[in-house]
């Protein structure tokens, strides 16, 4: 669907605070023996090859959304192409595995453990002797302290985006040698692996101005398997280079370009021999699966004119050939147009022979927001019957289904299946079931048939650029089922700019009962919500699904106006300003949700202002409960006591109703077949020195890369 995911790490707080004990949370799971958190959904899809089949040197170009404005990935505007570059030049203490887990980078770090609780918590970093940056000199405490202390939040003057975990730390210090960095915390802080990764040299961080300008363009000093040897902004690239300082296992690559290409050109691109690697939408991918099936006369017409029938043609011929001069003279041209673009699309289709699909699942999840602040959502037994009426099982089979991907329902707010916190919570509101939502209405005083009061002038859709559709959210013409989901406000930037595909709801699907059953009204007004959504081109698997939910809402008597607003204020001006009752939008998994989740559902306060504060709580729902959980998990360091404390969070999050996970994103991939060790990672961090194109004769291996990142 379009880009618009939320990054966790953000700032901003909302509403409605719901009673407690309303909802009876039923026993969590956890509590018995066997592991909640179950397995990755779906596994790593990246060619993985042993190193000594992969040839050394080549350039890998690779298809970004943007250059970004910064390369500091703790600034307001980075984007996921700031994360990229950071993975493959900078130290992070810990990685994520394969299972969405963190592990230690041994690169960097021969042991990191806390050493001691009391009277404060002490984590002891062992750093791997042998690394330096690239100027040559050694990583150390220094660096760790300058970090602390830009991100502390102690020193305005550094324009920081965030500073999660780094408010907490008291001092950082030398160990016993130069190879040990002691960090001693005021507060216990159960996510102490999420700090330092990535770690800045000091350069960057030692001063504001540094922080704020030194890192934007360019980063001088790394310490990973590759430098930033250039950035061009005005051409789209950066090109990153091999660090020959560096001391892990040399980059198989010479280079790594990263090319701006717009998502919708990326096909071309890739046939042109442009690209080598690219994210792309359900459409190219179908386009280069069918490429590499060997021609037959089974094969699906694809291209342009596939979708004209015998009828079509016959007609075009006719009036081509017929007396009318002016008529005719127009179909020939139209018809030369289309027979060119019928060669150009079949030299492209054999060019996309040399490229398979990638795909898994991304770590993120698509939801359905309930705006808690304003309107008939205030009331959280209207916000049950939505949670109620929707089938999750047929909203994951719509998008994932026709990719060949696992169409789970996601269970958690806070994990994905095969994170250590995940668990299936969303038993705590309850499954689909249209009874129960009708009967959650009419206890809120909603009336089917009831009197509603004539509108003087029909609403505005939302925005002033917004245009209004109707309640089945179709557009006005057809569209092909390519796109990208909900994402990352980048995760949310409108967001990582880098998006997942859905699919359409397939031709001839059967129209929804009681469609003629009067409306559900309550004090002379219906119940109608505006559902806001996103109008570009990439965002139609997002419309799909909203008309899905539209209709599954109008059985049990909720009717629906849909409002189509620009990609650009879809966030800004809709989303995080509250100006919606329904919207679909996509946050990214995490390691850490006791850090990274608790703004996403902390509850709103007062700002001094008179304004609500809602960190990144866009649904504006919230309890002190939750909020109370969050603190005690992020507080203590008993690993199994912290991930028993989110999963008590997660059940009350669900029975909060304001936000309602719906189903994984699908990550496609497109990629040269000889390139490995790179595509759809999953959970994993990419391993980039392992990254290259297989020698002459030579086979990708059967099982999953190196360095700890198994498939499930």
């Amino acid at each position: 669907m379009s880009q618009h995911r939320v990054g966790p790490r953000a700032v901003t707080r909302s509403v409605a605070f719901l009673t407690a004990g309303v909802l009876a949370v039923p026993a969590l799971a956890g509590c018995g023996s066997e592991d909640p958190s179950g397995k990755p959904l779906a596994g790593q899809d990246i060619q993985p090859a042993p190193r000594d089949r992969i040839t050394d040197g080549g350039t890998l170009r690779w298809a970004v959304d943007s250059v970004p404005d910064t390369l500091n990935t703790f600034q307001s505007d980075a984007d996921a192409t700031t994360t990229r570059v950071a993975q493959a030049v900078l130290p992070s203490m810990f990685r994520m595995d394969a299972s969405g887990r963190p592990e230690r980078n041994a690169d960097y770090l021969e042991s990191a453990e806390v050493v001691d609780t009391e009277p404060k918590q002490v984590v002891l970093y062992k750093l791997n002797q042998q690394a330096v940056w690239s100027d040559g000199r050694e990583i150390g405490a220094a660096d760790f302290a300058a970090q602390w202390r830009a991100l502390s939040g102690k020193d305005t003057a550094y324009w920081t985006a965030r500073n999660a975990g780094y408010e907490r730390i008291q001092k950082i210090e030398r160990g016993d040698n130069a190879l040990e960095v002691r960090v001693t915390f005021s507060r216990p802080y159960a996510d102490w692996r999420s700090l330092f990764s990535p770690l800045y040299p000091k350069d960057v961080m030692g001063t504001p101005d540094s922080f704020n300008d030194g890192a934007r363009k360019k980063l001088k000093v790394t310490a990973g398997p590759f430098t930033v040897k250039k950035t061009d902004r005005e051409d789209g690239e950066i090109t990153l280079a091999r660090n020959p300082r560096w001391w892990g296992e040399p980059a198989k690559l010479s280079e790594i370009v990263l090319r701006t290409v717009p998502r919708d050109k990326r096909a071309s691109e890739l046939a042109a021999g442009t690209l080598d690697l690219a994210e792309i939408d359900p459409a190219a991918a179908r386009r280069i699966t069918v490429a590499a099936r060997p021609q037959a006369s089974g094969s699906p017409l694809m291209g342009p004119g596939a979708d004209r029938s015998a009828a079509d043609s016959l007609e075009s011929w006719a009036v081509a050939n017929g007396s009318d001069e002016d008529a005719a003279d127009e179909e020939t041209v139209a018809r030369t147009k289309l027979r060119k673009a019928g060669v150009r699309y079949a030299r492209q289709q054999r060019a996309l022979g040399g490229f398979e699909v990638r795909k898994s699942l991304e770590p993120a999840y698509t939801q359905l927001a309930l705006n808690g602040a304003e309107g008939p959502l205030t009331d959280e037994r209207v916000r049950r019957a939505v949670a109620r009426a929707l089938d999750r099982k047929e909203l994951a089979q719509v998008v994932l289904k026709p990719l060949g991907l696992p169409s789970v329902p996601v269970g958690s707010h806070l994990a994905l299946s095969g994170q250590a916190h995940y668990a299936d919570n969303s038993g705590a509101l309850g499954d689909q079931d249209t009874k129960e939502a009708q009967a959650l209405l009419a206890d809120a005083g909603w009336v089917r048939g009831g009197p509603v009061k004539e509108e003087k002038k029909k609403e505005k859709a939302a925005g002033p650029e917004g245009e209004t559709a109707d309640d089945t959210g179709e557009d006005d013409k057809a569209h092909d089922p390519v796109d990208h989901l909900a994402q990352d406000g980048k995760q949310y930037k409108a967001p990582r700019q880098g998006g997942a595909p859905g699919a359409y709801a397939p031709r001839g699907t059967a129209a929804p009962a009681n469609q003629g059953a009067a409306p559900l009204a309550k004090n002379g007004k219906p119940l109608t919500l505006r559902f806001v959504l996103p109008s570009g081109p990439g965002s139609q698997t997002l419309r799909t699904v909203a008309d899905r939910i539209s209709r599954m809402l109008e059985r049990v008597g909720i009717g629906t106006e849909i409002s189509k607003v620009s990609d650009e204020s879809y966030f800004k001006d809709h989303i995080a300003s509250g100006q919606y009752d329904l919207a679909l939008y996509s946050w990214p998994a995490t390691a850490f949700p006791a850090t990274d989740a608790r703004p996403v559902y902390a509850k709103p306060v007062p700002a001094a202002d008179g304004s609500l504060n809602v960190e990144q709580n866009y649904t504006r729902v919230g309890t002190d409960q939750v909020d109370q959980l969050f603190d005690e998990a992020v507080a203590t360091l008993d690993e199994g006591e912290s991930r028993s404390l989110i999963r008590k969070a997660d059940s009350r999050i669900w029975a909060a109703a304001g936000s309602i996970p719906l189903f994984q994103r699908p990550q496609l991939l497109a990629a040269r077949k000889n390139l490995v060790n790179t595509g759809a990672f999953g959970f994993g961090t990419p391993v980039y020195e392992d990254m290259g194109f297989l020698k002459k004769g030579a086979k990708p291996a059967s099982g999953p890369s190196a360095k700890g990142s198994k498939a499930p």
